[in-house]
């Protein structure tokens, strides 16, 4: 069995040889700028008792082992090395590590994320996740992925929306799609006319840029049962799709308005804040 080496702890043992030797020497801006040369440094140094350097170590073993390493040093809190990880990165090899993304251990799943990132190959896996009760440090960095690479995720959100599946991430996502789709824009659209929450999926439809969405949003913000809140976020979707609305509305009596008019009045007088 290969030996679980904390590189990075043996990189702080000789550096804190050298900063003891160099004592004075540089200032703290200065010794931010050298560490890391001195860890890549370090890399290429030989170990004794392991007959190589820390990246030569890692360069001769194959996918597998290397794999069942990363995994033996989460599971046992052993430290991951930069020497691993970039290792593990040069391979070009996302098929091995979609096999720990159904490990059940979120620590493991979390870093395998992290070097897939967003590789389509890992869309279906990364929304089998969200459709379970994984830990937000799993779920927040797989929907930002899945947000950038929201064109190549398109047809799984679609999907999964229609599931009933965590509806809102859906819609997040789908609000990032770059190409004019029928079905994405009448998914927004329907989420909108739910009235669940119009802030909130107005912002969507103004996110997807679709202008064809104007006669809905002009539509809904001429009632004269929305309150200022919702008002200010379809006005500010409206502009963004390139429309306007002017008609002139009275909010004075709406508790939102109150709000926040009484907001910017404390903060443009620092006195009534501290009093």
């Amino acid at each position: 069995m290969d030996q679980l080496i904390d590189f990075d702890g043996l990189f702080e043992e000789k550096l804190a040889q050298y900063m003891k030797q160099n004592a004075g020497k540089y200032t703290e801006k200065q010794w931010e700028a050298i560490i890391p040369k001195l860890y890549c440094k370090f890399g290429n140094i030989r170990i004794a008792k392991i007959g190589n350097t820390p990246i030569g170590y890692y360069r001769e073993m194959t996918d597998s082992r290397l794999l069942t390493l990363l995994t033996r040093h989460i599971r046992e809190d052993v430290p991951v090395s930069d020497f691993l990880r970039r290792e593990l990165e040069s391979r070009g090899n996302p098929d091995g590590l979609l096999t720990l993304l159904n490990s059940g251990d979120s620590r493991l799943v979390a870093f395998a994320v992290d070097l897939i990132g967003g590789d389509p190959k890992a869309f279906p896996a990364y929304f089998e996740l969200l459709s379970q009760n994984v830990d937000e440090s799993v779920k927040d960095p797989i929907v930002e992925l899945l947000k950038a690479g929201a064109d190549s995720a398109k047809e799984l959100a679609l999907a999964y929306y229609e599931r009933g599946i965590e509806r809102e991430l859906m819609l997040e996502i789908l609000s990032r799609v770059t190409s004019r789709d029928a079905r994405v824009l009448q998914t927004l659209l329907g989420a909108f006319r739910s009235g669940d929450d119009f802030p909130l999926h107005s912002a969507y439809l103004a996110s997807y840029g679709d202008e064809a969405a104007l006669p809905v949003l002009l539509e809904t913000i001429d009632r004269d049962d929305i309150n200022y809140l919702e008002f200010r976020e379809l006005k500010c979707a409206i502009e963004a799709l390139g429309g306007e609305y002017s008609r002139e509305r009275d909010f004075t009596q709406d508790a939102y308005y109150l709000e926040i008019s009484e907001q910017s009045a404390l903060s443009a007088d620092p006195e009534k804040t501290a009093g």
